[in-house]
């Protein structure tokens, strides 16, 4: 019985290896003929495959009812390609191929990427270029020419004359070789590396190139997006600008996919959305089979997301244009620049922001020099960046602390009589002698806020109401802004300096060393217009998946600081700034279309223009309309304006153009279509 069973068992363990040797055969045998020989066979039957990388179309930048601001058009790249590229070896061979492409180039007007930091002076002598310290640095280093940071700009040309065998050449086209050459070699030109020799060539060029490419041996023509502007000087300190990749920039994001010939945000909303712009770079794999037919696959391509601001296109180009004609009605000699920001006092959206001088972003690298030495800096963004003595637009906050601490009511009065025992002199009219609340914010009494704010309500509350307010304090803006300066005897301390008594005088009339930016201002306003609630600032208002199909972020209100200011007490004021538009500055606002309440400011500068020094002002404007129902707010800032009132006529052309659009501004609009075209903007601008 036992040998039985042991016959049995063994029988059947034999069986069961028989049958898993005969599934493995046939597995085997079935791998063997779908997946090796299938790949031979294909292999067989391709001719070759040809990877190359696609970049990802840079998102577009939309104003907040789905205008382009920033799109992008297609363009001519010339690219050197090391797989066909004369090798180093062959420098001589190099050197002909790069002269005939500048000569090319030169002949028909068209630039290439010419970047070396030596330039040829009037002389014919060879000079460093001037502010390039760390790019001559670069030059001399270990790693490229090994020179000493003692050599000129001769011994670099001697040095590259010698590695790049330029003896033959004049000593211009020996300097523009080379600059091709060093730049090659910087750029680290290899094979997985192809080093672009010129950006958006001309089509003539480019079929140049195209039909003499037997010559022009890994000279390849390629197809790149460039940046489009509806119009290049909108918003351009806002919207900022784009440029190939610099070598610190590559060491931050290569990690993250960027190559060295990459185009990169430099400034503004470029910069600060950068990643989600991008998008993702892909690979076109063309397969082409030995009968000749091609397959062509795309993998991994992300095109940029698209950006939407709060701001609206079209009034934001009321802004600019009204700002730009006041200052530019001002003296020659006296005017300077100024800022102009709209927002809507419910939300925190910035509606409009505005900087002149300014510049046109379609022009921007060409005029670069010219820009950065005009004495006016038309760079600079004065709207987040410039901070001013405030003037009389501070009173309004100096008034909510005396009315909330009960340091007086609507009642509490005070004789004007053109001077205060400190010894302040009273600008105001010496025929008003009692001063109300509503009274000293028409008028702007200085003598009733040194009493009620300066000495009453002292330093520390009225800088206490002023932070609610957010005055020298972050408006929340996503773009670098300068925080500015609220007086204090702390900040005075860190400066070296001694708080005097009256400063908190000075301070309380908009004074002392308080340093406020417009876009503070407008915030500051737009508290007081809604009723002591203040919001962050934000000029973001969405972001959209390439196709505009699928909402990746949206921004919401916040909010930053609940007052708890009483009703009464706002009330109190904007009657007083409800004043100020009608008696103080009566019929300045007479053309618009809505009820104004405002607060006019100056402040004094000492300048020396000329050799010869003056005292100049700067006019300020802080404004909320309806007044019965404020919706938005304008905060105006100009300097060499003889006065803040002067500036109503900006306030009105703004408040316009809002209320006649209303609808189109104040709706959310339905994200358009990729095709969709822009309309209400593109008809203002003709």
């Amino acid at each position: 019985m036992r040998l039985a069973r042991e016959e049995k068992k063994g029988r059947f363990v034999a069986m069961v290896i028989i049958f898993v040797c005969l599934t493995a055969v046939f597995v085997f045998t079935l791998a063997k003929n779908q997946i090796i020989d299938g790949k031979t066979e294909t292999a067989s039957n391709t001719a070759s495959v040809e990877t190359t990388e696609v970049k990802a179309t840079r998102g577009q930048i939309f104003d907040r009812n789905g205008n382009v601001i920033v799109g992008n058009r297609q363009g001519n790249d010339v690219v050197f390609n090391a797989a066909e590229f004369p090798e180093y070896s062959e420098q001589e061979e190099r050197n002909k191929l790069i002269k005939s492409l500048i000569d090319l180039f030169e002949k028909n007007n068209v630039e290439w990427n010419d970047d070396m930091p030596i330039v040829l002076d009037a002389n014919g002598n060879y000079q460093f270029a001037p502010d390039r310290e760390k790019d001559i640095a670069t030059m001399k280093s270990r790693d490229i020419l090994r020179l000493n940071k003692y050599a000129t700009a001769d011994d670099c040309m001697n040095e590259l004359i010698e590695r790049y065998k330029l003896e033959s050449y004049s000593k211009s086209d020996a300097r523009k070789i080379a600059s091709v050459c060093y730049e090659m070699k910087i750029n680290n030109f290899n094979s997985a590396n192809p080093y672009t020799f010129a950006t958006d060539v001309s089509d003539l060029v480019a079929s140049v190139i195209k039909e003499n490419s037997l010559f022009y041996k890994g000279v390849d023509v390629q197809i790149a997006n460039y940046r489009e502007y509806t119009d290049g000087t909108l918003a351009p300190h806002i919207i900022g600008v784009t440029g190939v990749i610099s070598a610190e920039e590559y060491a931050e994001l290569k990690n993250d996919g960027y190559g060295m010939d990459d185009i990169v945000g430099k400034t503004g909303i470029e910069q600060l959305y950068e990643k989600q712009l991008k998008g993702k770079n892909g690979k076109k794999i063309v397969t082409t089979a030995l009968d000749g037919t091609q397959t062509v696959v795309t993998e991994g391509l992300e095109n940029g997301d698209n950006v939407f601001l709060t701001i609206d296109a079209g009034l934001q180009k009321v802004t600019q244009d009204a700002l730009a004609d006041k200052i530019n009605s001002l003296d020659s000699a006296n005017k300077g620049g100024g800022a102009a920001v709209v927002m809507n006092c419910k939300t925190g959206e910035i509606l409009a922001i505005a900087t002149y001088p300014s510049y046109d972003l379609n022009s921007y690298y060409k005029d670069y020099d010219k820009l950065v030495k005009d004495a006016n800096s038309p760079l600079y963004n004065r709207a987040l960046l410039s901070t001013y003595a405030p003037g009389s637009t501070a009173k309004v906050s100096t008034a909510i602390g005396i009315l909330e601490e009960g340091v007086a009511d609507e009642n509490s009065t005070i004789e004007c009589t053109g001077t205060y025992k400190y010894g302040l002199v009273c600008n105001n009219n010496p025929d008003i002698t009692t001063i109300d609340m509503r009274t000293a914010i028409q008028d702007s009494c200085n003598i009733y806020f040194y009493h009620f704010g300066g000495e009453l309500l002292g330093i520390e509350k009225m800088n206490m109401y002023r932070e609610m307010l957010g005055l020298g304090q972050p408006t929340g803006i996503e773009l670098y802004e300068n925080t500015g300066v609220l007086d204090s005897p702390s900040y005075r301390a860190s400066i070296g300096q001694k708080w005097q008594t009256g400063f908190s005088l000075q301070s309380a009339i908009g004074q002392a060393g308080n340093l406020f930016t417009p876009l503070q201002l407008c915030n500051y306003v737009s508290t007081i217009a809604n009723g002591g609630t203040r919001y962050s600032a934000h000029i973001i208002k969405s972001v959209y998946s390439a196709d505009n199909s699928t909402l990746i972020e949206e921004k919401e209100p916040e909010v930053v600081c609940e007052t708890g200011f009483k009703k009464k007490n706002v009330q109190i004021i904007k009657e007083g700034m409800r004043r100020v538009a009608t008696v103080t500055l009566k019929g300045s606002f007479d053309d618009s279309v809505v009820e104004v309440a405002c607060k006019t400011g100056t402040s004094t500068l000492e300048k020396t223009i000329n050799g010869k020094k003056g005292i100049y002002t700067n006019g300020f404007l802080i404004t909320f309309a309806p007044y019965d129902d404020p919706e938005i707010c304008v905060a105006l800032a100009v300097e060499g304006a003889y006065s803040g009132g002067s500036l109503a006529p900006i306030a009105s052309s703004i408040y316009n153009y809002y209320y006649d659009n209303q609808v189109s501004i104040g709706e959310d609009n339905d994200v358009p279509e990729e095709e969709e075209e822009p309309t209400e903007y593109s008809e203002l601008l003709r």
